[in-house]
């Protein structure tokens, strides 16, 4: 086992940024970056540099994501950094469409996480955004959640409990939520945000229900609820998504 001196040379050689940054463009399904007090850019990827349309990253650093992304999603996600910021907790696995400059869509989990001086004092934020791929279709019991995810994507516009949809479809709620990790990379409960998610957007994009009706056919029978997940998910409000479409 290495001793605390082997560790220390050991964290000191991976502390080099020109090393993590070297790591991290080598992973194209990930968004990788680094913010100051400000909610500045200082660190970022050549995935984020993709996502968003930029040649150079010195083209990006100094930017905040407000800058960077078209309104109002860009705000938002600057008040998700501020929000790191000035409480010190972390965002963890949070569920989120991401709709960038070039006109791409895509969900992501994303991680975000206060950097902190000796002293305590937050001085920054670091943040990974991971692809959402497609659920594994391959795994040899897929077939168990077929009739869950049909009831999931028919019937999204009902009260949906969890517990009692794991056992009509034969499953413990461990053994559901372990089977939805492993083949859609989601709790059920970020599956089904999803799904409604998803419908809301089209509808907003497409239709125009007022909200209230959009978060009734959406499933949620609270439209103050409905506006809450909306925003936590892409961002910005559901008025403010129907206004910022082409």
């Amino acid at each position: 086992m290495p001793n605390a001196e082997s560790l220390s040379r050991w964290a000191n050689l991976l502390a080099d940024p020109v090393l993590l940054q070297h790591l991290f463009d080598k992973l194209p399904d990930a968004v990788f970056f680094v913010k100051d007090q400000t909610e500045r850019y200082v660190m970022v990827n050549e995935t984020l540099l993709a996502r968003c349309g930029i040649a150079h990253k010195s083209d990006l650093i100094g930017r905040t994501a407000e800058e960077v992304f078209p309104a109002p999603l860009g705000a938002g996600y600057t008040a998700q950094d501020r929000q790191v910021l000035r409480t010190g907790r972390e965002i963890q696995d949070r569920l989120e469409l991401h709709m960038y400059p070039n006109g791409r869509q895509g969900w992501c989990l994303t991680f975000k996480t206060p950097l902190r001086e000796r002293n305590g004092d937050v001085v920054g934020l670091v943040g990974i955004s991971r692809d959402l791929h497609r659920p594994n279709e391959q795994h040899p019991e897929y077939g168990h959640l077929a009739e869950a995810l049909d009831f999931l994507q028919t019937r999204f516009d009902e009260a949906v409990r969890l517990e009692e949809l794991a056992r009509k479809v034969g499953l413990s709620m461990d053994r559901f939520e372990r089977l939805v990790s492993q083949v859609f990379h989601l709790t059920p409960r970020q599956l089904l945000t999803k799904i409604r998610i998803e419908a809301a957007s089209r509808l907003l994009r497409e239709g125009d229900e007022g909200i209230a009706a959009i978060a009734h056919a959406c499933g949620y029978s609270d439209h103050s609820a409905f506006t809450r997940q909306f925003r936590s998910t892409v961002g910005v409000t559901p008025l403010a998504f129907r206004r910022s479409q082409p």
